[in-house]
């Protein structure tokens, strides 16, 4: 019987309810299937392991991970401590640290759910989101100079890859392909990003070539947010940038009616 190791990091808030629940959870799938077996181990990273150490997770912490053969993670934040300090202290430090470059994001009407959008059928809101999760907007590129004087100034460089961008949207393909709908969005902002993002409505063309049973369009990242709330049923596969998919996410999970 096959037994799974698991690191378990609850993080901070919320974090510290669900992780503990999930755990339960999966003991129980476990039990109840019999073919195989969860082994957790827990760390006690986040804002209260910076407070006392100065840093969200050890130096040394993707090691005691790399043998793990998954993360059950909670969440990043701390109302004392800056945000950009506990998600790049934390996070991000495992998921660029191990190159964890699809972040896939369900999103569904659950049955008793009464969701805010009229005229919303559950079937119309079945949709998932694949975020890249390894470079684009959240690269950690740039700096900032002359700081506390008139003159400062800063810069976030979006740092977008070939490779990068022709894995994830391969990744979105693949997975359109094995949804019954074979139906995917993908969403750019072009008009306004004429480097990068150019780049990246031409990988996707050049991959769809390769996915004819795929039906695909591209969508302006604003226009996406209103076709999410006017046309919900609309859309099934979507694939954005990191930034992008991370507000397009939330905004989904806001129209299924979770908090």
């Amino acid at each position: 019987m096959k037994t799974y190791a698991i690191a378990a990091i609850p993080g901070d808030g919320i974090g510290k309810e669900v992780v503990p629940a999930g755990q339960q959870v999966l003991q129980a799938l476990a039990a109840a299937d019999g073919g195989f077996a969860v082994e957790f181990e827990s760390f006690g990273w986040g804002g209260d392991w910076y407070r006392e150490r100065g840093e969200m997770m050890p130096a040394d912490g993707l090691e005691a991970l790399k043998g793990k053969d998954a993360i059950l993670f909670g969440s990043a934040g701390d109302p004392h401590i800056p945000d950009h300090i506990t998600l790049w202290g934390l996070r991000l430090k495992i998921c660029q640290g191990f190159d964890q470059y699809a972040n896939v994001r369900p999103t569904r009407i659950l049955p008793g759910i009464d969701a805010p959008l009229k005229r919303c059928r559950p079937e119309d809101l079945n949709w998932v989101i694949v975020r890249e999760n390894s470079e684009g907007e959240y690269s950690g590129v740039g700096g900032r100079v002359h700081q506390g004087h008139p003159i400062e100034a800063a810069t976030d460089v979006s740092i977008m890859t070939r490779v990068g961008v022709e894995r994830i949207l391969r990744f979105a393909f693949e997975l359109a392909q094995s949804r019954p709908r074979k139906l995917l969005t993908v969403v750019t902002k072009s008009n306004a990003q004429r480097h990068a993002m150019v780049m990246w409505d031409q990988i996707a063309a050049e991959v769809a070539a390769d996915f004819p049973d795929v039906t695909w369009d591209k969508e302006l990242v604003d226009a996406a947010t209103a076709r999410m709330v006017n046309r919900p049923g609309t859309l099934d596969t979507i694939v954005a940038t990191n930034l992008h998919a991370d507000i397009l996410s939330d905004l989904a999970a806001a129209l299924a009616g979770r908090p």
